[in-house]
């Protein structure tokens, strides 16, 4: 195993030990601009593993150890006009822009595909360069690799008084929330900073069971497992069918079934699922289908699509139950969102109750096809089935036991025809991280109407709705695969003041 030698490092004020440092690079193609980021970036990290692997052996380092970020920087200075027929790939007025990246590896395709768009349409160069913001030990390690406990507890020399540790001062939204205030006459480049994203991906390792890496491009929520063991068999079928595009299957504890297997080749099943599980149906190009089984709640649903922005996802669409408040509704009718009420409360602080959440036409329009398509209705005979309208989500599943006059009267008043608890928030965070996002629920029953979810009921509703409804979304996300990439990211999900990248 290699140590650390004097040749690797350059000692800073005698107190830190870093990589030495490499001057700023300009880059007018975007391959290689990235090539050198993932350069800076192996070597920050490969220098951070290697000292602590030193630690653990019991070689702790007596001065600090830090290596950085690699940083993109784009310095614009006329006002000319650039092509904005896209929603994203230039920036709005002359400055200094710049943000740090992080596992250029696992996002190849989307930096080269930003950082081409930012050269084409401003005819200027790129600044590769380290940064000045430190990278966490425990970000140094990938896939949930546990780091703390390698090393002896010592209170004499605590390890984060050798290496930097996550510091959430830096990991805010405060850019994807619009609140951002530059300190240092830099605006952002990108929607999220390097060490966010880390936070992230180490997050929906521990959520989901599965490594970032499997994550696709279309993304699917659903709040029962039922779905889950649906989108599973099918997905397995799918693998096998040489013209479906798809190459492999996989399961939380990252097993992966590749077409022919009986049983997953790779990976080891975890002792127990995790919080919110997730499935990936996988593509060459990362476009395929990732299912995650979110739970009951607006907290889980918030807290999964908090992590998954950072991938910078296609679409995610809310495929769930609901509660249907029309007495004209049946069980097992859909109910597509054209609108929602917020009572969910977790996005409060973030994206405040009076921001409209529009629907985004090209995923309705997908939604809608999917919906005919599968179900052979089709014009006003779809309203036998499905029903357009808004859909309220709360915070309290059993807003039942309470007085009724006043959450009824508030519902009647939203011409809400259905309730939930997590599609308000999955589509205000996608609002929010300008991902693309839609909702089909499927009403289970009518409490209103004295129609409730009893256990028979719901398996026989069960047995009946779930392949559907599932078929139904996994054909929307086919429909929006084959969409160009710039009807499918709306300017309706951007601002006047954005950042460049998507």
């Amino acid at each position: 195993m290699s140590t650390i030698s004097d040749s690797d490092v350059v000692m800073e004020s005698r107190s830190i030990r870093t990589p030495e440092a490499i001057p700023p690079k300009s880059f007018d193609d975007a391959a290689s601009a990235v090539e050198h980021l993932n350069f800076l970036f192996e070597r920050a990290t490969d220098f951070l593993r290697k000292n602590f692997k030193e630690a653990a052996r019991g070689n702790m380092s007596e001065t600090r150890v830090r290596a950085f970020y690699p940083e993109l920087r784009f310095d614009v200075s006329s006002h000319i006009r650039v092509d904005t027929r896209l929603s994203y790939g230039f920036v709005a007025k002359p400055g200094k822009y710049r943000t740090t990246i992080t596992r250029p590896d696992l996002f190849r395709s989307y930096l080269v595909h930003q950082i081409e768009l930012l050269i084409k349409n401003h005819g200027l160069e790129i600044v590769v360069a380290e940064s000045d913001q430190p990278i966490p030990l425990h970000f140094a390690f990938y896939d949930g690799a546990h780091v703390e406990g390698a090393i002896p507890s010592s209170e004499e020399r605590p390890l984060r008084d050798v290496f930097d540790v996550p510091d959430l001062a830096v990991m805010d939204d405060a850019i994807a929330n619009g609140t951002f205030r530059s300190k240092d006459g830099f605006e952002p480049l990108a929607p999220f900073t390097a060490p966010r994203i880390d936070y992230s991906l180490h997050r929906l390792q521990h959520y989901t069971a599965t490594a970032p890496r499997y994550f696709q491009n279309f993304v699917l929520f659903t709040n029962y497992q039922f779905y889950i063991d649906g989108f599973a068999q099918a997905a397995k079928e799918l693998i096998n069918d040489p013209n479906s595009g798809y190459k492999a299957f996989v399961e939380p504890g990252n097993l992966i079934t590749y077409a022919g297997d009986k049983e997953p080749r790779e990976g080891e099943a975890p002792p127990r699922l995790p919080q919110m599980p997730a499935y990936h149906l996988i593509r060459e190009d990362n476009s395929g289908i990732t299912m995650v089984n979110i739970g009951v709640g607006p907290s889980n649903a918030k807290t999964i699509t908090d992590h998954i922005a950072v991938l910078r996802p296609h679409a995610w669409l809310m495929l769930g139950h609901c509660a249907g408040l029309r007495s004209s509704q049946q069980l097992g009718d859909y109910v597509l969102a054209h609108g929602y009420v917020r009572e969910d409360k977790v996005l409060d602080a973030d994206l405040p109750t009076w921001v409209p959440i529009p629907p985004l036409a090209e995923v309705q329009v997908a939604l809608e096809e999917a919906v005919e398509k599968t179900t052979g209705y089709s014009g006003y005979d779809l309203k036998r089935v499905m029903r357009t309208g808004t859909v309220a989500s709360i915070d309290n599943r059993n807003w039942e036991l309470r007085d009724h006059r006043e959450p009824v009267m508030r519902l009647s008043q939203s011409r809400a025809i259905a309730l939930d608890m997590e599609s308000a928030t999955i589509a205000a965070n996608g609002f929010r991280f300008r991902v693309p996002y839609g909702t089909l629920l499927c009403i289970s029953d009518k409490p209103l109407h004295g129609e409730l979810k009893l256990p028979g009921m719901a398996t026989d509703f069960y047995r009946k709705q779930v392949d559907q409804h599932l078929e139904i979304g996994m054909k929307t996300m086919e429909i929006l695969r084959e969409m160009p990439s710039e009807r499918l990211h709306s300017r309706k999900l951007r601002s006047f003041m954005e950042t460049a990248f998507q």
